[in-house]
């Protein structure tokens, strides 16, 4: 983590980071979930079991973060959710920017593995 202040639009968030995330996790879960539920071989489904919970911590980490966030600036959440053009800077702590910067990160990375996957 830098020293840096960073900060994030909240329309940025409302309208990219959530909804992305929100995608993230039912692609991963469902595709996991698959895996371990059709599987035959029970080193991938240790293999699997074991990314899942790996992905449901990190997941969870992510929210918890996210959720102070939404909670320190839901004044300006809900006046871009009701109106675009009131979309304002949020000022991260440390912890906000980590977890938004995972939450893209996570995203580019089912992306790019369902990109590899569909070629």
């Amino acid at each position: 983590m830098s020293n840096n202040v960073q900060t994030i639009s909240a329309y940025n968030v409302i309208n990219d980071v959530i909804p992305k995330l929100n995608t993230v996790e039912k692609r991963v879960e469902g595709t996991l979930k698959e895996i371990i539920e059709t599987s035959q071989l029970p080193a991938q489904i240790e293999r699997y079991t074991k990314l899942k919970m790996e992905f449901q911590l990190e997941l969870t980490m992510i929210r918890m973060n996210l959720e102070h966030l939404l909670k320190r600036y839901s004044q300006e959440l809900e006046a871009v959710v009701n109106d675009s053009r009131q979309d304002v800077l949020l000022t991260l702590d440390a912890y906000e920017a980590t977890a938004i910067e995972n939450a893209k990160q996570l995203y580019q990375r089912v992306q790019a593995f369902q990109n590899k996957g569909a070629t």
